[in-house]
């Protein structure tokens, strides 16, 4: 096999996931600043989420048709470092949504292109895929904490400058990316629609989707409903980091824990664990250790979660509709699943209040609890056992 470029690939992962410590948690505070109502801060940020569904499916047609996926994720980072600066200058809504649609349209291009460059270097080495991956923890980790610190001494106007430098830097180290050849499977492909029909699939994607609804009152709201409570945008960068921290704890531990443990009885721990950890944030917000350990829970509702589903969508798609599995899972969960609870979070939180709004995500959660314990069989999604982790999320 061909020498591994490790480390440029690894600097690569920690600039992107870098822009993504100071992007996701952050950006909606600086929309609040502009007093945008949580409606608007909802919409804005599910742009992320709505581009996820679609532009991937556009940009890797695009790189297979010119063979060129290497050149597409330097020219979208060089596009997206480009139209970075109208936020300087806009303050409306409208004007907003349009760059943030551009914004969010270029930025999903590049990162399932490079994990397809990752695993297409790696070949019959996907356990390596890991090591590099871990990178992009540790990026989100060091960007989610400094920005906190920064933005408490030099004031929100200052992330726009910061999130210029790490998209210059997810720029810059595109560059030094190789490209290598395509690799492709040699299994025939399997009737993905035939797989679909099955109901412990489209529960298991269905309780996906919900758990993705949940998070993403997280994503957009949680530094929100903090800075509404008191606290420094560093305790904020603090609690955001606990939870990635327990998160790779967890990414190092399930290929034991999948060994021990069926991928259902992981499955209905995690939404367990979900709908107790939104819970607690939204009754206990005022209590620091409560949100800590609320924080050390994304180890199970994102780390656990995502491990086990990514491994029983690879035994729901088998051979050939592996790669259409995941991408399925990807769109409904991260994509759609995003999106919707985006708009359904910035929905309550001007009806409700911010801490019921994080009390429904439990429910959300309590949904896909129930679709699991009901609809998903142990040979539904079969046993764990030898099953073979590999995360591939575009977020944290």
């Amino acid at each position: 096999m061909q020498h591994f470029p490790y480390w440029r690939l690894s600097a690569y992962y920690f600039a992107y996931f870098a822009f993504l410590g100071v992007f996701a948690p952050y950006f909606g505070l600086y929309l609040q600043s502009l007093s945008l109502s949580a409606w608007d801060i909802g919409l804005l940020m599910s742009q992320m989420q709505l581009m996820r569904v679609i532009g991937p499916c556009l940009w890797g047609a695009l790189a297979d048709r010119l063979g060129a996926r290497l050149l597409i994720v330097r020219v979208t980072a060089m596009v997206a470092l480009c139209l970075f600066p109208a936020f300087f200058y806009l303050h409306r809504f409208d004007g907003l949504l349009l760059v943030m649609t551009a914004f969010a349209f270029f930025t999903a291009a590049a990162l399932p292109l490079v994990e397809g460059l990752t695993l297409d270097h790696l070949r019959d080495n996907s356990a390596g895929y890991s090591r590099v991956r871990l990178w992009g923890s540790v990026g989100y980790i060091i960007s989610v904490t400094a920005a906190g610190v920064l933005l408490d001494r030099m004031g929100l106007t200052s992330l726009l400058w910061i999130c210029m430098v790490t998209l210059a830097g997810i720029l810059l180290t595109s560059l030094l990316v190789p490209d290598t050849r395509l690799h492709l499977p040699a299994e025939e492909s399997s009737p993905v629609g035939e797989i679909l029909r099955q109901p412990s699939v489209r529960a298991l994607l269905a309780a996906c989707f919900a758990m993705a609804v949940a998070h993403s009152t997280l994503n957009i709201f949680y530094a929100i409903l903090l800075a509404g409570h008191g606290y420094s945008k560093s305790a904020v960068g603090a609690l955001f980091s606990l939870g990635v921290v327990a998160e790779i704890a967890v990414f190092l531990l399930m290929p034991r824990v999948m060994r021990r443990f069926s991928l259902r009885v992981i499955l209905l721990t995690c939404f367990a664990a979900a709908v107790v950890r939104f819970a607690m944030i939204g009754w206990g917000v005022d209590l620091l250790a409560v949100l800590a350990l609320a924080q050390v829970l994304h180890s199970v509702t994102y780390g656990a979660c995502h491990s086990a589903a990514i491994a029983a969508i690879n035994r729901c798609f088998p051979g050939g509709a592996r790669s259409r599995g995941q991408a399925l899972y990807a769109g409904v969960s991260f994509g759609a699943g995003g999106l919707a609870g985006g708009l359904l979070s910035g929905w309550t939180w001007d009806w409700l209040g911010g801490e019921l709004t994080f009390v429904l995500a439990s429910l959300y959660a309590l949904i896909g609890l129930l679709l699991v314990a009901g609809w998903i069989k142990e040979e539904g999604v079969g046993e764990a056992q030898g099953t073979r982790v590999v995360d591939t999320a575009g977020v944290v």
